[in-house]
């Protein structure tokens, strides 16, 4: 909506900031969302449930529901939920229109939260302009949400190129010590991730499991050796720790195609 003039937005008369009963809930709809629903947790306690996918919510939770979501929702009694939800519509072509996600947790809720009480405030008492000032705030609030929705994004990117970078070096340090028996277990330690998750992507960023990886990197290194180091078939087997020299021989065969004999 960045793009979106404020007369195309359609104010609605369901507004407001309440505090929730104990004994609130939202109910599952029946039917979708006709409009959009901006739904911003001050604070408290609950699950919002957004076409069937729960969140845990609490301060600075904040949702965009869009035409054709359902919700329901519950809180905690004892921490009830203070909320803002403000519905409306959009005039113009989804398709073309820069839309905020659905959910986010806002990190700077200051200025939002002062958008938010000026929205409700405008239409408490009768107000000079109100409906122009509020197609204002919404569009300001849009540019807020797009704007955490950006950073939020570049952070999982920055987050996704340092965990590339982490699972590289591990198999560079792999690469440079074929040698040593590794276990999945230390070099997951290593990249600071669990072995479960570790090995997931280590295949997905390396395109090898680490088994696999291991063994072609000893593999890599025995020809090498064979070929340049003068070495025997025995003396290149210890000194990548094969305390078995048929097994040695089998494994090189099965990546190699040849035996190391034939390359020695």
């Amino acid at each position: 909506m960045l793009h979106v003039l404020p007369d195309a937005f359609r104010l609605k008369p369901a507004f407001a900031k309440i505090v929730c009963e104990p004994s609130w809930k939202w109910l599952k709809r029946e039917k979708p969302f006709e409009n959009y629903d901006l739904f911003y947790v001050w604070s408290g306690e609950g699950e919002v449930v957004l076409n069937d996918r729960p969140y845990a919510v609490g301060k600075g939770s904040c949702f965009l529901f869009r035409p054709g979501d359902f919700t329901h929702a519950t809180h905690n009694p004892q921490k009830p939920l203070v909320l803002t939800y403000i519905h409306f519509g959009v005039d113009g072509n989804e398709e073309l229109m820069q839309i905020p996600e659905r959910y986010r947790v806002m990190r700077e809720t200051l200025d939002f939260e002062y958008l938010l009480a000026r929205y409700v405030r405008l239409f408490l008492v009768e107000t000079f302009a109100a409906e122009e000032e509020a197609k204002l705030i919404l569009k300001q609030m849009m540019i807020h949400l797009l704007r955490e929705d950006r950073q939020e994004l570049g952070e999982t990117k920055k987050y996704s190129n340092q965990l590339t970078e982490v699972i590289h070096e591990v198999a560079n340090y792999v690469r440079q010590n074929p040698g040593i028996s590794h276990r999945v277990e230390e070099l997951a330690a290593r990249a600071g991730l669990s072995p479960r998750y570790f090995s997931i992507k280590f295949k997905e960023i390396i395109g090898h499991s680490v088994q696999n990886y291991m063994i072609k990197t000893r593999i890599e290194r025995a020809e090498h050796l064979l070929h340049h180091a003068g070495m025997n078939v025995t003396e290149v087997a210890d000194a990548l720790g094969y305390r078995d020299i048929f097994f040695f021989s089998r494994q090189f065969k099965q990546y190699t195609g040849k035996s190391p004999s034939e390359i020695r």
